[in-house]
């Protein structure tokens, strides 16, 4: 097993060969904006399932994550906050936990309440998304579950809340 400082250095440099043979007109970047979210069903730490075709009708914000992801950490917080802020009007927020083992996240989601399941990846999911080779990564999926964003590592989170809030229902009075 590859330590996580070591796996987190590999894995930046296998992302920025990744991302120089994506330029080059590979198709490794993932599903594109306006493509559809691929769907799938994951038991959560508890062991009850998640369909993220359950959502559907909902703005969901689905982020792929570890707990020795420093960046990944740091985000966290604001995705509780927005899952609280942004629930009841059609916000869902779902992690996904690439850590090769569950007893990080385990361990993790005990000091660190969610607002917000957390399923755990692994390669043929991440490879649904056209493969997860750097954390955080982010997609936005609107209500009719199209893709209408991707945010690789570290983010302008002021962007992704106005782009949640755009796409949320508006409520009628």
């Amino acid at each position: 097993m590859i330590p996580p400082r070591r796996r987190l250095v590999a894995g930046g440099a296998l992302a920025v060969l990744l991302a120089a043979s994506s330029q080059a007109g590979s198709s490794a970047a993932g599903p594109s904006p306006n493509g559809s979210a691929p769907d799938f069903t994951r038991a959560n730490l508890s062991g009850k399932p998640i369909h993220l075709g359950d959502y559907r009708g909902k703005v969901v914000l689905l982020n792929f994550w570890a707990t020795w992801c420093a960046p990944c950490l740091a985000e966290i917080p604001t995705f509780v906050h927005w899952q609280e802020q942004y629930g009841a009007s059609g916000l869902q927020v779902l992690g996904v936990s690439m850590d090769d083992d569950a007893k990080p996240v385990k361990r993790f989601l005990q000091k660190q309440a969610l607002a917000y399941p957390v399923v755990m990846g692994d390669v043929p999911l991440g490879q649904l998304y056209g493969g997860v080779l750097g954390l955080p990564l982010t997609y936005l999926i609107d209500l009719q579950g199209q893709i209408v964003g991707r945010y690789q590592g570290e983010t302008n989170l002021t962007a992704i809340e106005s782009q949640i809030k755009a796409l949320l229902p508006r409520r009628k009075n």
